[in-house]
């Protein structure tokens, strides 16, 4: 079975890229776990470009084939930030609500709630120099208080088009094919099967 590096330190990612990968042809290694990885900083222009640092260097010091996203949060009332910047909006080191509390700070009387996340994860094979990259979208809405204790990040304020529960009062099989995250993943995973088959990984 194939390994693959999965680089992120955040083990929430960690739990639900394996959730959603748990049919892949793959065994998954959770990057916090390995003492000799170095802090990678997220100082790119883009998702994409930031998904793809992080995959090689990882793939690079591992010796590994190496999957990494990068999701942003886009609020039109504030002209799309957090954006690019959503883990560590309020600050380096800062915690989910922090992030959580400044936005919420920041939305006290917008009137455009619409807000949407984006995520984009890349593979990427330090071999044979394999990239495959999936996108996601899932557009929705910023509510004025938390609801809901399961998620991380933004999920207790974003309630998703043509619902009603935030993504945080939403359990794991409700929310796993209604995700950004999901839907980057999925396309990924359509193209990495074709790799896999034609002995490319």
């Amino acid at each position: 079975m194939i390994e693959i590096v999965v680089a992120t330190r955040n083990i929430d990612k960690y739990n639900e890229i394996v959730q959603i990968m748990s049919d892949s042809e793959a065994n998954f290694i959770f990057a916090g776990s390995l003492s000799n990885l170095p802090e990678i900083l997220e100082d790119c222009e883009s998702l994409y470009d930031n998904a793809l640092k992080k995959a090689k260097l990882t793939a690079d010091i591992t010796g590994k084939s190496c999957l990494a996203d990068d999701t942003g949060f886009f609020v039109r009332a504030l002209n799309n930030k957090p954006g690019i910047y959503a883990a560590r909006y309020a600050g380096e080191n800062c915690s989910y609500e922090d992030n959580v509390n400044k936005l919420l700070s920041e939305m006290k009387n917008k009137t455009d709630s619409y807000a949407y996340f984006q995520t984009i994860t890349v593979y990427y094979n330090p071999n044979n120099d394999v990239i495959i990259s999936g996108d996601g979208i899932l557009e929705g809405h910023i509510i004025t208080e938390k609801r809901g204790f399961y998620g991380f990040g933004y999920d207790p304020i974003f309630i998703p088009l043509s619902h009603t529960k935030t993504l945080a009062e939403m359990k794991d099989h409700e929310k796993c094919e209604l995700s950004h995250r999901y839907k980057s993943l999925d396309n990924l995973s359509k193209n990495l099967k074709k790799v896999f088959k034609e002995g490319k990984w």
